[in-house]
């Protein structure tokens, strides 16, 4: 369980960003300066130097985005002059991308942050320069929606790679595609030039992941845990219904794999920023209902939540796997700091990365909503729709504070911030795909450790910005303040 009794304080963990900067800096220009497009897409690294794995590029926007978080921290022109040009040359092809599920890790990470920062003011870019990012957005939130099967109970989600009959809990994060798209005033254009609304699939695919992907402890979860995820959910394509859980990286699919987890627990809590920026008009156009809305991501984002504190160790780091069958190896292994040099299962610092700003941005949330929150019936603990007052909600918002502040004060030293001169990674100790055995194991180790991952690098700058920024009294960027359309 993460501990929560001794925490450190926002001015502790900014203490530590300029190493984070430091490696950032380093290995993002090794890698630069060492990596060919003709070889793909970096993807993980073996004894150090990245390596790329023809499962599909979902890791590339990653790679320039990295750049762009480094500008904004630091200002190092080069490295806004590096990510600005690499996603006019490399990242068109990502746009229009109909096979694969990530359009917003690969172009949220590149034209958005692009976008962001010419509306925050921190680049400049003329009116076309921003007009080919909404452009580029536009379509690929579009693009992303497109993909698509409908399910027997009226809902429906966006299919991963795999085929049309899976569900993957990671395409939360892509729903971020749809919502920009959305907020641009784009639809998907469909036969006989139907309409179809980004925001209604936005909806039903948050609402698919929620309802099959995500354990509630009650009705068809009541022999399962509160907050449990599986990484895809399998469906009969012939007529749209559920037929079982499934997993591609997890050890089974009745445990879980920490990173599909934590791809929801960053999901749902940004969804909810957005959600109350849009006027409640639009869902109820749509026969929706923007309150409802929001009390199901909210149930669905503190589950998760609770579930990650109770079976993570004390630092914030979880393990790959909360079945993995090696941890009957380690004892008590909640209670005391994960150990990624352990002789049977590896940690995965990558979870935590995402997870921990996930659990920032739900913090803040619930915190500066509170009065308004408490004021509807809410489920928050899993005793179902209850009213919760200020005080109590203050309280959980603190709890996932603290818990974030912990992991990331964690992830900002060593072991896991890479320190070697030429190791190309920015974050050690992350897993990609453990079931298929693909991650490196080093000479004179019995698990994968000490290697780097894109989305782990990716992720950690973004931590390290969100906090950055909020040390220095801005609010976290949020991935739809991108300005209005012209």
């Amino acid at each position: 369980m993460i501990r929560t009794d001794t925490i450190p304080t926002l001015a502790d963990v900014a203490a530590r960003l300029p190493a984070v900067w430091d490696a950032g800096l380093r290995a993002t220009r090794l890698l630069r300066d060492s990596w060919s497009p003709d070889r793909g897409t970096p993807v993980y690294t073996e004894a150090g130097r990245y390596t790329t794995r023809g499962w599909t590029e979902w890791t590339q926007g990653f790679q320039f985005g990295n750049a762009l978080y480094l500008f904004e921290a630091t200002g190092e022109r080069e490295m806004l002059d590096y990510g600005r040009r690499s996603t006019v040359d490399h990242m068109a092809h990502h746009l229009t991308h109909v096979g694969v599920h990530d359009h917003g890790f690969n172009n949220v990470s590149t034209y958005g942050n692009l976008l962001r920062m010419i509306a925050e003011g921190t680049i400049d870019g003329s009116d076309w320069e921003a007009e080919f990012y909404r452009l580029a957005l536009k379509v690929s939130g579009a693009v992303q929606a497109a993909r698509w099967t409908d399910t027997r109970d009226g809902l429906g989600y966006v299919h991963t790679f795999n085929g049309p009959h899976s569900l993957f809990s990671d395409t939360i994060r892509s729903m971020r595609a749809l919502a920009i798209s959305h907020q641009l005033g784009h639809v998907l254009m469909g036969e006989q030039d139907r309409r179809i609304s980004l925001l209604a699939r936005l909806v039903a695919h948050a609402e698919s992941t929620a309802r099959y992907n995500v354990y509630f402890g009650t009705g068809r979860d009541s022999w399962d845990l509160r907050g449990r995820t599986v990484h895809e959910s399998i469906f009969n394509v012939t007529n749209g219904v559920y037929r079982c859980p499934s997993t591609q990286q997890g050890y089974t699919p009745f445990s879980t794999w920490t990173r599909g987890l934590a791809w929801v627990a960053a999901g749902y809590p940004e969804e909810l920023e957005w959600l109350r920026t849009r006027p409640a008009e639009e869902f109820t156009a749509l026969s929706l209902d923007r309150d409802a809305v929001e009390a199901r991501w909210l149930q669905t984002a503190c589950a998760v939540a609770d579930f990650y504190l109770h079976y993570t160790p004390t630092d914030g780091i979880p393990y790959w796997d909360t079945g993995a069958p090696g941890l009957v190896h380690l004892g008590d292994y909640l209670s005391r700091p994960a150990d990624p040099y352990n002789e049977h299962e590896p940690v995965d610092s990558s979870a935590a990365a995402i997870t921990a700003q996930g659990l920032l941005r739900l913090a803040t949330y619930l915190r500066e909503e509170a009065p308004r929150l408490s004021g509807l019936e809410l489920d928050l603990d899993g005793s179902g729709p209850l009213r919760h007052d200020a005080d109590e909600i203050a309280t959980r918002a603190r709890r996932y504070r603290d818990a974030a502040l912990v992991t990331a004060h964690t992830l900002f030293g060593e072991p896991y911030l890479s320190t070697g001169a030429d190791h190309q990674g920015i974050l050690l100790h992350s897993i990609y795909h453990r079931p298929n055995g693909w991650d490196y194991v080093q000479p004179g180790q019995a698990i994968p450790n000490g290697e780097s991952c894109m989305w782990g690098d990716y992720h950690l700058l973004e931590l390290a910005v969100m906090l950055k920024r909020e040390n220095d009294g801005r609010r976290p960027q949020r991935f739809f303040e991108i300005g209005g359309a012209p």
